[in-house]
């Protein structure tokens, strides 16, 4: 991807409210690029303001956070959303993320 698609994901990411989330694939989505979460990913590891651009604010579509978070593990990013509010659902038979807890999506999902 390019330095101005890495440009948009960042200022989807900046407009994610406190206390929600958005998944990869929504952000690339309003990022005009919708089948490309994974370079979502990319541009949010490279994350040149990680104070100014929330990126702790995206999950992957089933809740889960990112075991690669590069500010501080999934723990970090866990500490962060918890901070903001964010509800964390238990976890459950099958389920991968931060030992198996997950975002609740139905309470927390940013919905633009």
């Amino acid at each position: 991807m390019t330095g101005a698609f890495n440009a948009r994901v960042y200022e989807v990411v900046k407009s994610i409210p406190k206390g929600q989330v958005a998944t990869y694939g929504q952000v690339a989505a309003l990022a005009g690029n919708p089948r490309n979460a994974r370079f979502v990913g990319f541009a949010l590891h490279a994350n040149p303001k990680p104070g100014v651009i929330p990126c702790h604010r995206v999950v992957f579509r089933d809740g889960s956070l990112a075991p690669g978070f590069a500010f501080g593990g999934p723990d970090r990013q866990r500490q962060l959303l918890e901070e903001e509010g964010v509800r964390f659902l238990p976890p459950q038979a099958g389920q991968s993320g931060d030992e198996g807890w997950r975002v609740d999506l139905d309470h927390c999902q940013w919905q633009q």
